[in-house]
């Protein structure tokens, strides 16, 4: 029954169709579409899965680059209650069929980044799958299997859905892989809730508004990607999206589209100065104002960097983990509007190449205004755990 006091990821396309009708919501190559276009794709999709069975709860497993499409699936998924188990289009497809093993999809999404995975799945490998689709035209390689298309989906001539989505048992919409500590993909099922909230600390912490041209330089298979993606949909902004993360690529995008914000790591921010360094003009650093880091610490000389080349953005580091939606706490490292980068790095305990390890531990930042954290030290005081609580926090 559906109870829409609570949290859905789906709850932004009225805001889209709102406030975002008829401007651009999403940039992909050659294709650009307004909140009006991506709110009629992602109901016509759901309308879609609807005629073919897809009931609340099933899982539906989805391996592809980066797109417009991408975003669709996951809010059209979420829409009819469906789970989104978002595979990485990396892995081998032995790495794939363990984790689809694990989760036990009845509908599978590839694009052309995973159609080596066909040429070696058995009919028997993954016994819960009913049904096929592909992202591209399908081959002659695939004619052992019932392969649909998003457009075959389309077909019926039905009156576009109103805004009535439903809830996946226990209010779940998200598998998210992980390697853990093991090495082997486990999956992670977060909540709308948890989604929800992580957008609106990102929202307060980091400030994303309607007015951000946001470049996705993780995948969507990522919780960092994801979580981000959420964020920019709740706020109404527009997506850049590539297919996968190129340096060369990244920094044309931002100069082309005036991208305002976007996520990196250490190596990725890397190969981007990296390129910028050698460009003979460079427009990126007037409209970049947000830069949001994760997957480890930048160095002093990165952050110094990135305070040369992108100057008028806000530089900030995260901490978090899949199983927490991602971000936990969060450092600012730089902003131009209040300190220089040298007085930033000393308030912080940055010196040299990295931050300063003091027998206490590490600053990683301040938790956002939704999380409950603890440090729970052994008897040594050296080493312990940090125990977190709340809303945020996985399913299971």
């Amino acid at each position: 029954m559906a109870n829409y006091s609570h949290p859905h990821i789906c709850q932004c396309l009225s805001h889209l169709l709102t406030l975002r009708q008829h401007f651009p919501v999403i940039i992909a190559g050659n294709r650009r579409k307004t909140g009006q276009e991506l709110v009629e794709e992602v109901l016509s999709l759901a309308q879609g899965l609807l005629h073919l069975g897809l009931t609340s709860g099933q899982v539906v497993a989805i391996s592809a680059f980066n797109s417009d499409r991408y975003l669709e699936w996951l809010l059209a998924i979420a829409f009819v209650g469906g789970i989104a188990a978002p595979l990485n289009y990396r892995w081998s497809f032995e790495e794939a069929r363990l984790a689809m093993a694990a989760v036990k999809p009845v509908l599978l999404v590839i694009d052309e980044s995973s159609y080596t995975w066909y040429s070696k799945l058995q009919q028997n490998d993954v016994p819960s799958l009913k049904w096929h689709i592909l992202l591209d035209s399908p081959s002659s390689d695939f004619s052992k299997w019932n392969v649909l298309t998003p457009e075959m989906l389309k077909r019926h001539p039905i009156k576009l859905l109103p805004f009535d989505y439903s809830w996946a048992p226990d209010g779940a919409v998200i598998i998210c892989f992980t390697s853990g500590t093991t090495g082997k993909p486990k999956g992670v099922t977060l909540s709308h809730g948890a989604l929800t909230i992580q957008s609106l600390a990102k929202i307060a912490i980091v400030g994303y508004n309607v007015d951000d041209v946001y470049l996705h330089t993780a995948p969507l298979c990522h919780i960092g990607g994801l979580s981000s993606a959420m964020t920019m949909l709740m706020v109404g902004g527009c997506h850049v999206l590539m297919p996968k993360f190129d340096a060369e690529s990244a920094v044309d995008a931002i100069e082309q589209h005036a991208v305002t914000s976007f996520i990196t790591v250490p190596a990725i921010m890397a190969s981007l100065i990296s390129i910028i360094r050698h460009k003979e003009t460079w427009k990126g650093g007037e409209t970049v104002k947000k830069i949001l880091n994760g997957g480890g610490s930048l160095s002093h000389e990165l952050i110094k960097d990135t305070s040369i080349f992108f100057h008028k953005a806000k530089l900030i580091s995260a901490y978090g983990m899949t199983e927490t939606c991602s971000s936990l706490t969060f450092l600012t490292l730089y902003d131009p509007m209040h300190e220089t980068t040298n007085q930033s790095l000393q308030a912080f305990g940055v010196a040299g190449s990295k931050l300063i390890h003091q027998q206490q531990g590490v600053c990683i930042g301040k938790a956002a205004p939704h999380i409950e954290l603890k440090i729970s030290a052994d008897a040594s005081g050296h080493t312990g755990r940090i125990l977190t609580r709340g809303p945020h926090i996985m399913l299971r």
